[in-house]
């Protein structure tokens, strides 16, 4: 059975990949890029089952617009999936104002934008899924990714809130969480100026890894983005997806941290209600 999909930041990484195997499966796709030529030659090669809009996710009230017309060119759209990011790397205080102002718009904002654009629509048509592209860092943390992390954690709690009050319509969300993969994320970092106070600190090496290339990146997107199709039509969708040996044992490792330190503190917890 063929489907329909919405994907924002189409001409590149996980989306481009994603676009490539849809239309090759014989699904139809609404594609957003922020360049009008991202995608121009797979719209050559799939014609009328590929619709492709220009949009910056950061611009509200243009992708609430580009929403309303993938919805009324297609009628219905079984998938919506909440791609566009990038990395913000640096020390908290490296950072520009206006640099982690735009890493907040458009990982965390511009993806609670497209969610609440789309909600109507899949309310409207009787259902239909969520797929928000995270990350392992939407569990654990690196140095030198503060701002990215907390828009990945932000996603998370946003989507595990939505998920209880649109569950009665129909409407499944998921979080994809790949580790780091090979899809020119790291290339495509935006880099604060660097700090001498940092140079021999863990962001100070992680730069210089990136810097050199020696980063450690094994995740396969053309092996992921099949396993997130595939969860994102099952019947029973799940809440989270893990993808990456990496992904796997950091996330694991955190949760296991996460849950020592909450039974250590047991007794402070529960001391701290008023007494009947």
């Amino acid at each position: 059975m063929s489907r329909t999909w919405l994907i924002t930041g189409a001409s590149s990484g996980f989306g481009l990949t994603m676009t490539e195997t849809l239309l090759a499966g014989g699904d139809r796709v609404a594609a957003t890029v922020r360049r009008a030529d991202g995608l121009a030659a797979l719209q050559a090669a799939h014609g009328d089952r590929l619709w492709v809009a220009t949009v910056d996710v950061t611009d509200t009230a243009t992708l609430r617009r580009v929403v309303d017309d993938a919805f009324a060119t297609f009628g219905r759209i079984d998938v919506v999936v909440s791609n566009a990011g990038y990395g913000l790397f640096g020390a908290a205080e490296e950072l520009a104002d206006e640099a982690i102002a735009h890493q907040i718009a458009t990982n965390l904002t511009g993806s609670i934008q497209l969610i609440r654009a789309v909600l109507p629509h899949l309310r409207a048509q009787g259902g239909g899924r969520i797929l928000q592209v995270s990350s392992e860092g939407g569990q654990i943390a690196y140095p030198g990714f503060s701002l990215y992390h907390a828009t990945k954690w932000g996603i998370e709690g946003f989507i595990e809130a939505v998920a209880q009050e649109v569950a009665p319509f129909g409407i499944g969300l998921i979080l994809a969480e790949p580790g780091p993969t090979r899809t020119g994320f790291a290339h495509g970092l935006v880099d604060a100026p660097a700090t001498p106070a940092y140079r021999d600190t863990p962001v100070g090496m992680l730069r210089r890894t990136f810097a050199e290339g020696t980063f450690d990146i094994t995740g396969d997107v053309t092996l992921m983005v099949p396993a997130i199709i595939a969860a994102a039509t099952a019947p029973v969708a799940p809440r989270r997806l893990v993808l990456g040996r990496g992904a796997y044992a950091s996330i694991r490792a955190a949760l296991q941290a996460r849950l020592a330190e909450l039974e250590a503190g047991r007794d402070v917890a529960v001391a701290m209600d008023a007494a009947p």
